[in-house]
């Protein structure tokens, strides 16, 4: 019986159990009713280990005595209270005291040590749960100051790529207004020109009035026609010429611009603006040749006089140059653009842009056959030499290079005559390249092709046939 007293005394059951007690007081309103029911079973659970243990004391004590040791003690405390089934309406006595032994000064001192503990212990657990509070309070003042930062950071960053947007619009709008820039300094070039041909053509006005009235005063001869074509040959070449020079001056820049918009490497634009042209007159000399061969054949069955029937095909031709079909031409070219393996496979550009250049140069070309000899672009391959009379350098070329790198422009030739320079990049290393001729023709310019004209070129070739006859 001492060892198992011993071992309740050492254990401190009721000071655990009171302490327990105190917690549970204290944390009631903190916690959930689960909490608090689990908190409750606990409890119980070790007042009944400390009941157990008391009863194997007091069945202990009872075996040591006498069979009539006891029976009072239990008769009149144990029984009542058993009986009463641990009912908590019972109240606390005052003199419960005295049941429980008394105790030494040591374990006095050990208790009230151990309330001053526990009283630290409430007051600090009390400074954490403020503490919490306080620490929640911080963490949500913290949540809304990082949502507002995310909110702010987000408007901020709306803006700045509005700003960046705008940036870029006004850097696309500059870049347009220079050049439209360049394009309208082109155009005024272009306008000096015509007006210096022009003054050239009013000084050559005296002497075609005084031809003009020569042949109205002198009988018809045989060489009429001939005669006709030769008289304005020279003004016809200088104005195919200066024209040759505006389309270097205002279409090529013009298309060049357009064609900037699809590519940013100069070089593949110019190489594109090159073979336009190239085709341009591979397109108007294959025109001019089905024009003059069904004006030979609607002629030949009608057609007497002095002159020949050459002279005045000839003449028919440099008159009605206007009935030339220039967009079937202009098909022809971007058909053999689309199939030219140097720029053919350019994926996503559309040639039609430089449609006006092309037109242009048909036109043109087409008026440079009529002339005697026709006027026509030299021969030009990547690699070939550099000749100076025939060639301009770009800005961007190697002046001690000797060897044609690529042509921005091709030379125009009448005979054996330079009529006007192109213009060429040279560069050291640039290989001699066989596809590039300019005199190559495509397969999609058969000759054997008969182009398609318009109604207005067999209704004044039927009216000239009527008249014939």
């Amino acid at each position: 019986m001492a060892d198992v007293l011993q071992s309740l005394a050492t254990q401190n059951c009721f000071m655990v159990l009171q302490d327990r007690l105190e917690k549970w007081q204290r944390e009631y309103h903190l916690i959930s009713c689960d909490e608090n029911l689990n908190r409750c079973c606990e409890l119980l659970e070790l007042t009944a280990k400390i009941q157990g243990q008391l009863f194997a004391i007091l069945n202990s004590v009872a075996a040591e005595g006498d069979h009539t040791d006891g029976i009072s003690t239990l008769k009149k405390r144990l029984l009542p209270w058993l009986g009463a089934c641990f009912s908590p309406s019972i109240p606390l006595r005052k003199d419960a005291d005295h049941r429980f032994p008394n105790l030494s000064e040591k374990e006095r001192r050990m208790t009230d040590s151990n309330n001053g503990n526990m009283s630290d212990l409430q007051w600090m657990e009390s400074q954490l749960c403020s503490t919490r509070v306080q620490l929640d309070l911080v963490k949500a003042e913290l949540d809304d100051a990082h949502r507002d930062l995310n909110k702010k950071k987000n408007q901020t960053a709306n803006t700045l790529m509005a700003t960046e947007d705008e940036l870029l619009q006004l850097k696309k709008d500059l870049r347009d207004a220079h050049l439209q820039n360049e394009l309208y300094k082109s155009k005024l070039e272009s306008y000096h020109d015509f007006e210096r041909h022009m003054s050239k053509l009013r000084g050559e006005v005296p002497h075609f009035s005084s031809q003009r009235l020569s042949r109205s005063s002198t009988a018809r001869s045989p060489t009429r026609a001939s005669t006709l074509t030769q008289l304005t040959a020279s003004s016809r070449l200088l104005r195919v010429v200066s024209r040759f020079n505006d389309l270097y001056n205002v279409e090529r820049k013009e298309a060049q611009l357009q064609l900037r918009g699809y590519l940013n490497d100069l070089e593949t634009v110019q190489r594109i603006v090159f073979i336009a042209v190239v085709e341009s007159f591979k397109a108007a000399k294959l025109a001019f040749r089905l024009f003059k061969l069904r004006a030979r054949k609607t002629l030949a069955s009608c057609y007497f006089g002095p002159e020949s029937l050459e002279d005045t095909v000839v003449d028919y031709t440099v008159r009605n140059q206007d009935l030339y079909d220039v967009q079937n031409s202009v098909e022809e070219v971007l058909s053999a653009m689309n199939l030219n393996p140097r720029i053919g496979s350019i994926p996503k550009v559309d040639f039609s842009v430089a449609s006006p250049l092309i037109r242009e140069t048909c036109k043109l070309a087409f008026t440079m056959q009529t002339l005697d000899p026709p006027v026509d672009l030299a021969f030009a391959s990547n690699g070939e030499l550099y000749i100076s009379n025939k060639y301009r350098r770009s800005p961007d070329s190697d002046i001690s290079a000797q060897l044609v790198s690529h042509h921005v422009w091709p030379a125009l030739m009448q005979g054996g005559t330079v009529r006007a320079k192109g213009e060429v990049v040279t560069k050291k290393g640039a290989s001699w390249n066989r596809s590039s001729l300019s005199f190559v023709r495509s397969r999609s310019l058969s000759p054997t092709r008969n182009p398609s004209f318009n109604d207005g070129t067999n209704l004044c070739l039927d009216s000239l046939s009527t008249s014939c006859l």
